[in-house]
């Protein structure tokens, strides 16, 4: 068969292994360009000079870095195990609510109103939640605005803070704190330690310790507060400062301040009383309201902007507030009784009174409608009577007749506290005022009201000081005069013989027995009141005579008792006492006394609607100026005077004391009826017709008028009508 001149293919297999096939095209990336682009060296800077700068400057970079962030990592480890230890020393939020270093003291007056508070007051605990909102944002708004976003410190506010003292002169310490209101509150804590009397000398060095601005402290305070954030919430870090904060005249805590500047409790202030107490957490003695009302109402206006600035208030809201300021509640804004609290508290025992550990309450004997009267009595004169920019003091006592004082002020500044009393303190001579215990005596030993003294010159020689001769103030003679003339007219030359007939040891009894307790002179001059006393003794003694002559120890304090208890702890401590001299002795003197006012030396005390009795005093060359009384309901007792002891100028005990205490009694026996004095009346009582102004011979005798003489008194008679000794 012809394949018609073709090549025949072959029957075997096509070899495989030779055939190739096309393979796709690989897709070049970026990294596969770099890479296959060829290496390229870095230029090296042909300058050796700055090779060697640049490459000791990688070094040290490297070698900061390295310790930088290991220096960092060991710092923060410390910090943490600090915060951790003091997290562990923390102790529950309620056990640190109540800061107070001692207790409290709240006084009562004899209605039972509130009207004084010493120690450290503490109204009870109040938390973030149970406070008024006012409160909470005023507080945040002026001490902290971000205290709900930090973490306990604020390295902005610290930043300003320093700036801010180095742009005032300052050191970085010292002024502005930049602390917040959780570093605040560590340092109330005082960092978690306590007062140890073995450590600090008094508390006032612990807490000077504790507010102390090292930088060693500040960085323990952080610490501190760091621990807080971690233990507490926000809530109840603001519990406690709103527990601890001082704000001003003796209140702790926010619960104390709303009661003693506003009569309510923390959870019912307005938006303007709530600015006022935070306005106090800057400077609470200097921003007291209860110190200065103005400055405290111009502060309160500045934090009532910020919480507007800050949207705790809108625009109408801080307008209302600010047009109608914050004012005191009327116990806070009279302040009465900052004299007379004083005396009470020291009158008590310490560990109940200056030193408690424990909240007391005190109910008193005062009586705030008459030491109001008292106040205004004494402002009136002296705006009145008084030359501008005289230096002289004064002071008034008000009891009733069985010692309870009802009112007491010591000084011409009567808003004050812990300042010098010149009712209780000052011990000044006494001068005329004594007179009436000279003729007490007499009177108990059978001495008649209407009994003679021959008014002569009288001389005694007095062992180691030589003659010494009284004369009266008018320096003249009346001769014979009955006792109640010279009680009347201040006669210093009968007094004098009176005392020293009946027995000067006599005269110093009865006047002790009365409740004079200050040393009593020795020698003649006992009768002229040449003896120091204090105001209020010598009204207390002047209580007893009008009491029917017995003695009579002044007392404020009549209750003692502890907050949440109902059983008191003591009691009254004065009172009436034993019995002085008769009662028929006390009505002749009362009677003696009354003419005193009626028609002798203390006439300008005399009052329009009812009787009184008293005694007018002034000392050698005027140092001391006195007049002391009573009506039937009340005593008084007022002493005029300079506190370096310089004489008064043209002041009697008849003039300006005289017109105080006329002033002061007015006002206390308003709305009150009139009542007749406890004295002598009748028949008994000699007038003045029956005294003969002439002077007599030192020798000559005459009976005494009126009732026939008892033997005693004809005794007594002989005696004092005597001549020259």
């Amino acid at each position: 068969m012809s394949n018609n001149g073709r090549k025949k293919p072959r029957l075997v297999a096509d070899d495989r292994r030779k055939k190739t096939t096309a393979k796709p095209k690989a897709k070049t990336t970026t990294a596969t360009k770099r890479k296959a682009a060829p290496k390229r060296r870095r230029k090296r800077s042909s300058n050796w000079v700055v090779r060697l700068f640049g490459g000791l400057f990688g070094w040290f970079f490297r070698l900061v870095w390295a310790a930088t962030w290991r220096i960092t990592a060991v710092v923060v480890l410390i910090i943490g195990m600090a915060v951790l230890y003091t997290y562990s020393t923390l102790p529950d939020v309620r056990e640190v609510l109540d800061g107070r270093a001692r207790g409290s003291v709240t006084l009562r007056d004899r209605d039972g109103e509130v009207f004084a508070w010493r120690g450290d007051q503490f109204g009870g605990v109040v938390t973030a939640e149970t406070v008024s909102p006012h409160l909470k944002n005023a507080v945040v708004a002026t001490e902290d605005r971000r205290f709900y976003r930090h973490f306990g410190i604020s390295p902005r506010g610290v930043a300003s803070a320093i700036r801010i003292n180095l742009s005032e002169g300052r050191g970085p310490l010292s002024g502005h704190g930049g602390s917040t209101i959780t570093q605040q509150t560590a340092k109330l804590l005082c960092l978690g330690v306590q007062f140890d009397p073995d450590v600090w000398e008094s508390e006032q060095d612990y807490v000077q310790d504790c507010r102390r601005t090292t930088l060693w402290r500040k960085a323990k305070e952080a610490i501190y507060s760091l621990s807080m954030e971690a233990k507490y919430t926000k809530n109840e870090i603001l519990s406690i400062y709103l527990n601890r904060a001082y704000m001003g005249s003796g209140a702790f805590g926010a619960e104390a301040a709303a009661q003693r500047y506003f009569g309510k409790h923390a959870a019912e202030v307005t938006a303007q009383e709530a600015a006022m107490m935070a306005g106090l957490l800057t400077a609470p003695t200097r921003l007291a309201p209860t110190s200065n009302l103005e400055r405290s109402q111009d502060r309160a206006a500045t934090v009532l902007r910020l919480m507007r600035e800050q949207g705790y208030l809108s625009e109408a809201e801080m307008e209302e507030a600010q047009a109608n300021p914050a004012t005191l509640s009327e116990a806070a804004e009279a302040q009465t009784g900052g004299y007379f609290a004083d005396w009470v508290m020291e009158s008590g025992p310490d560990f109940f009174t200056r030193d408690t550990t424990e909240d007391v309450l005190i109910r008193t004997t005062l009586d705030q409608r008459i030491q109001r009267a008292a106040e205004e009595a004494l402002k009136t004169v002296f705006e009145e009577k008084v030359k501008d920019g005289s230096k002289a003091q004064a002071a008034i006592v008000v009891m009733s007749a069985d010692g309870a004082v009802r009112a007491m002020v010591g000084g011409r500044k009567t808003k004050v506290t812990g300042a010098f009393n010149r009712a209780t303190m000052a011990n000044r001579q006494t001068g005329s005022a004594f007179k009436p215990f000279v003729y007490a005596t007499a009177l108990e030993l059978g001495y008649s009201h209407n009994s003679t003294v021959v008014d002569e010159p009288y001389c005694l020689s007095i062992p180691g000081s030589g003659r010494w001769c009284p004369e009266n103030y008018t320096r003249k003679h009346y001769g014979r005069v009955t006792l109640t003339d010279a009680l009347r007219r201040s006669l210093n030359v009968p007094a004098v013989k009176v005392s020293e007939a009946v027995g000067r040891e006599k005269v110093r009894k009865v006047a002790s027995d009365f409740g004079i307790e200050s040393s009593l002179a020795d020698g003649p001059a006992l009768a002229l009141g040449a003896s120091e006393s204090t105001l209020l003794e010598m009204t207390g003694a002047y209580a007893g005579i009008l009491n029917g002559g017995s003695s009579v120890t002044p007392y404020g304090l009549v209750e003692l008792t502890l907050l949440g208890e109902d059983t008191p702890l003591m009691g009254t401590g004065g009172g009436i006492g034993e019995r002085v001299i008769r009662e028929e002795a006390a009505k002749e003197l009362i009677f003696m006394m009354n003419q005193v006012v009626m028609s002798g030396t203390g006439g300008r005390a005399k009052l329009p609607d009812r009787e009184v009795a008293g005694k007018t005093g002034t000392t050698q060359a005027a140092r001391d100026a006195w007049f002391l009384g009573f009506s039937a309901d009340y005593v008084a007792g007022v002493w005029m005077g300079y506190d370096d002891n310089s004489p008064l100028q043209g002041v009697t005990g008849g003039g300006l004391p005289a017109e105080i205490w006329r002033e002061t009694m007015i006002r206390v026996h308003e709305g009150l009826e009139a009542r007749p004095l406890p004295m002598l009346r009748g028949q008994d009582v000699a007038s003045d017709r029956d005294i003969d102004p002439r002077p007599e011979q030192p020798q000559q005798q005459q009976p005494t008028q009126g009732r026939g003489e008892s033997a005693v008194e004809r005794i007594l008679r002989d005696l004092l009508g005597g001549g020259n000794r």
